[in-house]
């Protein structure tokens, strides 16, 4: 579809970022990934050490004729917690930093607007905002992960409880089943 654009978000560990942009009306792909670090072609194991630069993300692949970047960037900084440097939750390293990945200047001058937006609300963000470079895909085992394993323990009490957020918060945003 010619009218498609991707952006890549960081918001803590991937397969809570993906369970929720997977159940977003308007998003067509959801893949976790690698995005701005240096090593090539990183390695989970690599990325989890700290010291790769690479941040987990997820690039969204979505029609801005059905939903609005500003509408993803509001259900991206409703769903993690943007404040927080280097973490979320009890997910802890530079790997899950808070970041907006553009893939045009015109996201960028969005993505600005909309956090200009939470600062002057008082939110203290820690985000960063940065063109897309390096990014490599995660490995097929962390695709779709939260879909596959509902019942592992993280997926239960951390995951699943962020989708249900989107869904009550966003609930016009949300996917048909």
């Amino acid at each position: 579809m010619a009218s498609e654009e991707t952006i890549v978000l960081g918001g803590g560990c991937f397969w809570c970022t993906e369970a929720v942009f997977d159940r977003v009306r308007g998003v067509t792909d959801v893949e976790s990934g690698y995005a701005n670090g240096d090593t090539p072609r990183p390695s989970y194991e690599q990325v989890c050490t700290g010291r790769t630069g690479y941040v987990e993300v997820v690039k969204l692949i979505f029609d801005p004729e059905v939903i609005t970047l500003r509408e993803i960037l509001e259900i991206f900084f409703v769903v993690h917690d943007p404040t927080t440097l280097n973490r979320q939750g009890n997910d802890v390293g530079t790997q899950y930093r808070s970041g907006i990945y553009t893939t045009d200047p015109s996201q960028a001058a969005v993505a600005e607007e909309v956090m200009a937006q939470l600062r002057r609300e008082g939110t203290a963000l820690v985000t960063e905002l940065e063109p897309l470079r390096n990014y490599y895909p995660a490995e097929d085992y962390h695709q779709d992960y939260f879909l596959h394993h509902p019942e592992q323990g993280y997926c239960a009490f951390v995951v699943g409880p962020k989708v249900e957020k989107f869904r009550k918060t966003f609930a016009r945003l949300v996917k048909p089943d």
